[in-house]
């Protein structure tokens, strides 16, 4: 499928794997609805898309309100009449153990990375279903199949977003409707200027940089595939965890456990 004149509306736009994948459809031509909590940040982004001489559509909207989701689709249809591909792409991490965080900072994390996904899910499925097209492009995390020390809160909402995504599919299936998952390794992006995040370990030497992960949403948008993992070796990990849980779980909890000892951000529990 061509992406010339396609609506695809970008939720999380103006940072990260966002705004990678908002230049990445703006160069096929795509009109952008560009969705995220600054204005000024949205604005920016604006800028950088006229370049593009593409048309565009700057929604301040914070995904884990229902009723401003409501309103920036509405926009978007008021505007564009239609929509082709949803990036649900905004998702944040607050880092500690489940013990120390508040019940609040467990809420934040899955009301924005998965219940935000539904609600923009919920509002643009009826006008794919009615124009017979579409495609849902959720972005989640290698993190949905693995539980992990100290993001178990993160990891939550990006395996409830996978289950979801695989759900959906299922319901979906006989229309012209898609749904795929992408899920990227650790990515260098700002996700790590959270102030839980400072004292963790950035990157590792295999962190993807934002634009590399674009490109794999841009893919998803006209792809068969429940879920496109970045990169593709990494799907065997996945496939091992699943199969050998007995033997990869121990390796995996020991690694990250001795990682973040080392930072002192994770006390040791017997």
């Amino acid at each position: 499928m061509s992406l010339e004149q396609k609506v695809v509306v970008v939720t999380g736009a103006t940072s990260g794997i966002g705004a990678a994948s908002c230049v990445e459809f703006a160069k096929r031509g795509a009109s952008i609805v560009l969705v995220a909590r600054r204005q000024d940040k949205l604005e920016e982004m604006e800028k950088t898309m006229s370049g593009f001489g593409i048309k565009t559509l700057a929604c301040k909207c914070d995904v884990s309100e229902k009723t401003q989701v409501q309103k920036m689709g509405q926009q978007t249809l008021d505007k564009f009449g239609r929509i082709d591909v949803l990036v649900n792409n905004a998702g944040f991490a607050i880092y500690g153990p489940v013990s120390e965080l508040t019940i609040e900072q467990i809420e934040a994390q899955m009301n924005t990375n998965y219940f935000g996904m539904v609600y923009c899910t919920k509002y643009f499925l009826p006008k794919m279903l009615e124009q017979n097209s579409g495609h849902i492009v959720n972005v989640a995390s290698v993190a949905a199949s693995f539980g992990l020390p100290g993001i178990a809160s993160y990891c939550a909402s990006k395996s409830a977003m996978l289950g979801f995504s695989e759900g959906l599919r299922h319901e979906l299936h006989g229309t012209k409707v898609g749904v795929t998952v992408v899920s990227p390794i650790m990515v260098k992006t700002n996700f790590f200027d959270h102030a839980s995040l400072k004292k963790i370990p950035k990157y590792s030497p295999t962190a993807l940089s934002a634009q590399t992960v674009a490109k794999a949403v841009v893919s998803a948008a006209t792809s068969s595939r429940l879920e496109i993992i970045v990169p593709s070796v990494v799907r065997g990990a996945v496939w091992a965890k699943h199969t050998f849980p007995f033997i990869i779980n121990p390796i995996i909890g020991n690694a990250f456990r001795r990682r973040i000892e080392k930072t002192g951000t994770l006390e040791k529990h017997s």
